[in-house]
């Protein structure tokens, strides 16, 4: 029942998601649509560091390398082939088979979680100074150079088969919007399969789980490799929005706003994350405008809160305290029936008496 109660939230959810995207062209300005479609690039990340962590339980300090790797790959691909479908499976294939290597090493190494959290980190921190120092014209992959730190263009999307026919911003945000919705969704049923039980009941003692036979490394590289294929699809679509993939997206302060996300939105929920990425991301936008306010004190300041005052996260918080009132209710209502009950049988005794 529990199961089936979450799955038509999730279908809700993605109902809504659906009528928001037909009517946001409409309602909106074409900066913003263009915006948008670099946030769901990020809200993607953030899915799937919800998904790596939240239901997985591994802290991926670097989910940002699998990010920039889908990001980069795909802005060198599109260039070489001149067509972005083949493009956004090679960028998803290359994240996906950097993290199943790495992950390899790191849960059949029997790493520890503190330890995988900084090796991760320090993955995307040693890509980030690397792709920096690619600027001369000899760092190139076919017809793509890297550009160093100025970072390398990323082709348009284009309709599937016609490389000229290049997609419009609003019909490029139809896209992303529908490939979040597609991703939150396959996220949504994979934690309801057997795979996704078994790796819940690993981050809730993976001990146990070993004692009942499971293979806990391969779990946890299966989760951590879809959460890397995830993670390179929302790579594919910031660079679109942006037009250009800079080293920026390995850095450490991209690293740390991924985490806020999660944290403000809520480990253990898929849709919570989302929702902090859109608010903290036009939030960090709003306080960029003004000189008198420190953006990355305030971030700071929130993570520090968000931690010590609600550390669920806002949507965990949130439906505790639905189904705490919900459970007060049904009590009372409960009561108010037996003490109905008890007046009725006090009554009916003195009749007969």
């Amino acid at each position: 029942m529990k199961i089936a109660q979450d799955f038509r939230g999730s279908v809700i959810v993605a109902i809504l998601a659906a009528l928001f995207t037909l009517i946001a062209p409409s309602i909106l300005e074409f900066f913003t649509i263009i915006t948008l479609t670099q946030v769901i690039g990020l809200a993607i990340l953030a899915l799937s560091l919800a998904l790596v962590w939240g239901y997985g339980g591994i802290l991926c300090f670097g989910q940002t390398a699998f990010f920039g790797l889908g990001a980069y790959a795909y802005a060198v691909a599109a260039t070489n082939i001149g067509g972005s479908t083949g493009a956004i499976l090679i960028a998803i294939l290359v994240a996906a088979a950097f993290a199943a290597i790495l992950g390899y090493f790191v849960f059949y190494g029997r790493v520890s979680d503190v330890y995988l959290a900084v090796i991760t980190l320090t993955v995307a921190l040693i890509l980030y100074s690397l792709i920096r120092r690619t600027s001369g014209p000899e760092y190139k992959i076919g017809n793509a150079l890297l550009g160093g730190f100025n970072g390398t263009g990323a082709p348009p999307i284009n309709s599937p088969g016609d490389g000229a026919a290049m997609l419009f911003p609003e019909h490029t945000f139809y896209v992303a919007m529908a490939a979040l919705i597609l991703v939150y969704l396959l996220c949504g049923w994979v934690v309801k399969t057997h795979f996704g039980r078994v790796c819940i009941a690993i981050r809730e003692n993976e001990t146990r789980a070993e004692l009942l036979a499971y293979d806990t490394r391969l779990y946890k590289l299966g989760i951590f490799t879809l959460g890397a294929a995830i993670a390179g699809l929302g790579g594919v679509f910031f660079c679109v929005g942006v037009s250009r993939v800079t080293p920026d997206v390995f850095s450490l302060s991209q690293s740390a706003l991924t985490i806020i996300w999660v944290i403000v939105g809520g480990r253990g929920t898929l849709i919570g994350p989302i929702l902090a990425t859109f608010a903290l991301y036009y939030l960090t936008s709003a306080l960029g405008a003004q000189q008198w306010l420190n953006t990355n004190l305030v971030l700071g300041v929130i993570l520090i809160g968000f931690v010590l005052l609600v550390p669920k996260g806002v949507i965990p918080s949130i439906t505790d305290w639905a189904d705490g009132r919900r459970e007060r209710r049904v009590s009372r209502s409960r009561e108010r029936r037996m003490r109905v009950r008890r007046s009725r049988a006090t009554a009916g005794t003195e009749a007969a008496e």
